[in-house]
């Protein structure tokens, strides 16, 4: 049994990233823990905190539909996170850490179109640094639909996967799980609708030879 942090820059992104992984590690035994840096909503015209506290309250229940044990949250200002100290993130992100003691970090991937997700892995990167008493023994990132491919390439490396999970019976909870977002599911051809994420995971199945996967890079592993 192993225990696993998902850090995600906002609310839905946990889902879209490593929802189906999430789900089928919490079935077979992991602690999962989710952990949100940021409030998610306030770049929309006309949210307020009451729209806040909605999407966290959205978040709760997801983490429970995973299976995950706890959500946690930032709530770092939406769309800002470059108006914030980057040690301040790290800061935020080193605490859950401490105190979740987690052996597998999943965080965003660094070439994302949303700058939220891009200090998000910097943050997650530093805090996760291999030094004495860290027990972090692999560290992945995750493709976001609607802003890792939507970056084109031209921010960083795009995302190549290197690891992927058999998701053939979690698929179906991941897009449940997205569907409960209020306002955050939108209708296909939309990268964040039901449909796209089923093709997505069909694609990156594909690749291995499976009906369904989800995709990870492996930024970092320690075997001993």
């Amino acid at each position: 049994m192993s225990v696993v942090l998902v850090v995600a820059a906002h609310p839905d992104d946990e889902v879209l990233g490593a929802g189906a992984t999430a789900a089928r590690r919490a079935a077979a035994g992991d602690r999962v823990h989710v952990a949100i840096l940021g409030e998610g909503i306030t770049s929309r015209d006309g949210a307020d905190r009451a729209a806040v506290a909605g999407l966290q309250e959205d978040a709760r229940a997801v983490a429970a539909m995973l299976g995950a044990k706890s959500v946690v949250f930032g709530a770092l200002p939406d769309n800002r996170f470059d108006t914030v100290a980057l040690l301040d993130i790290v800061k935020c992100v080193e605490g859950w850490v401490r105190d979740l003691d987690p052996e597998v970090v999943y965080t965003h991937h660094p070439g994302d179109l949303n700058v939220d997700h891009r200090l998000t892995f910097q943050a997650v990167l530093t805090a996760t640094r291999p030094v004495p008493g860290c027990r972090v023994r692999e560290l992945y990132t995750f493709e976001v639909a609607s802003s890792s491919e939507w970056a084109f390439g031209r921010l960083a490396a795009p995302f190549s996967p290197t690891v992927f999970e058999d998701v053939a019976s979690t698929l179906e909870l991941k897009v449940a799980a997205l569907e409960r977002y209020r306002g955050e599911h939108r209708p296909f051809p939309h990268p964040r609708s039901g449909e796209a994420l089923r093709a997505i995971a069909r694609r990156w199945g594909s690749v291995v030879g499976l009906p369904y996967a989800e995709a990870f890079e492996l930024i970092r592993a320690i075997r001993s």
